[in-house]
């Protein structure tokens, strides 16, 4: 299974998740805003030694740093551009934002059914070449 890091400002939407996700055998790992995101994937500050996910849950709103920044930031990080983004929003309209960059694999809106997360999650995690 693979090893996802869950970015978002709303601890019940990251409890939730992470319930759904480790329930099919995924290894979760979470951060509650950008900053802590980027620090936890070695980013900024920079730690080579950190590991990276098979996949990032993104949210777009949120405090200190949004996830528009972080994905843009990862984007430029030779190490950490590879990790797939699935981007998490309330707001449908954050879609043409995100378009250009070549991490994000899918969107997802909240609220969010159960069912459809694991099988996105599924879906990208498939699609990644073996490490």
């Amino acid at each position: 299974m693979a090893k996802i890091l869950i970015v978002d400002d709303e601890p019940a939407v990251v409890q939730l998740m992470c319930f759904i996700l480790e329930r099919v055998g995924h290894t979760v790992t979470q951060a509650f805003n950008g900053q802590e995101a980027l620090k936890v994937l070695g980013v900024a500050p920079v730690n080579p030694e950190a590991p990276l996910p098979d996949l990032i849950l993104l949210d777009v709103m949120m405090p200190i740093v949004d996830g528009y920044t972080v994905a843009i930031t990862l984007k430029n990080d030779p190490r950490a551009s590879v990790v797939p983004l699935l981007v998490i929003t309330a707001k449908s309209d954050m879609r043409n934002m995100f378009s250009a960059l070549p991490n994000v694999k899918a969107f997802f809106n909240k609220p969010f059914d159960p069912k459809s997360l694991r099988e996105a999650v599924a879906k990208i995690v498939a699609a990644q070449p073996p490490a």
